[in-house]
């Protein structure tokens, strides 16, 4: 019987280490990947697409709803088990309507671990789907404080074509300016929405998708389109 594959991502190296250990012991389980934190865990679930990753709900580049966004986006079929010190009904909530699967608490055994991942495994949902208005309410909850409407205009178009998989120099190249200047104005995008990473920033624009492809939909910016959807050499997103 094929193994089931896991990525692990967790802050806390010894954490990691522990779960690494456990789930690897299983024989019906296989772990390959361990991540220190978001951007790595994201880049290794594009790569393995595992049957399950276990994420350390508080990762310091990223959020656990921000990893989620970009699985969703891309449409890969990994099912999310959250590892959480604690967590209130809310944070389920939240985290249901993101697409999680479970949730596991630092403080139970081992064996509950080992128990949820081979229900999730099975195709168990264990966290409970939110009401319609609930899961609205998550959705606006989640993007508290890092709405796009704070960047300019030129900083939106530049979010959006870093959602799209443009490098620097490919959208300075679209913006007629050096990829120097673009690096600044992601500085500047950084500080705004108190992200550290582009992997950040391209889940953001994901979960507020219609916010950043109205300014690209503009006539004056067709040809943003285009190039962003048609630019040889570079990996093209699902929709």
């Amino acid at each position: 019987m094929r193994s089931v594959s896991v990525v692990i991502a967790d802050r806390h190296p010894v954490v990691l280490q522990g779960l690494s250990n456990v789930i690897g012991a299983q024989r019906d389980f296989k772990v390959v990947a361990r991540c220190g934190d978001g951007a790595s865990c994201v880049e290794a679930i594009r790569h393995f697409v595992p049957d399950i990753a276990v994420l350390d709900i508080t990762m310091p580049d990223m959020s656990g709803a921000d990893i989620l966004a970009v699985a969703r986006s891309e449409k890969i079929p990994t099912r999310p088990v959250f590892f959480a010190a604690s967590i209130e009904d809310r944070e389920l909530s939240i985290l249901a309507a993101a697409g999680a699967y479970g949730v596991v608490l630092r403080d139970q055994e081992p064996e509950i671990l080992v128990q949820t991942l081979r229900e999730v495994a099975a195709g168990e949902r264990l966290l409970p789907l939110p009401s319609s208005e609930e899961a609205i309410s998550c959705a606006r909850e989640m993007m508290t404080g890092k709405s796009l409407v704070v960047l300019t205009e030129r900083e939106r178009q530049i979010v959006h074509l870093v959602s799209e998989g443009l490098s620097n120099k490919e959208i300075g190249r679209l913006l007629s300016v050096t990829d120097g200047t673009i690096k600044v104005h992601l500085h500047h995008i950084f500080q705004k929405l108190d992200i550290s990473n582009r992997t950040s920033l391209a889940a953001l624009a994901i979960s507020q998708h219609d916010f950043t492809a109205s300014a690209a939909e503009r006539p004056d910016q067709r040809e943003l389109r285009t190039f962003a959807t048609t630019s040889p050499g570079r990996r093209r997103p699902n929709r």
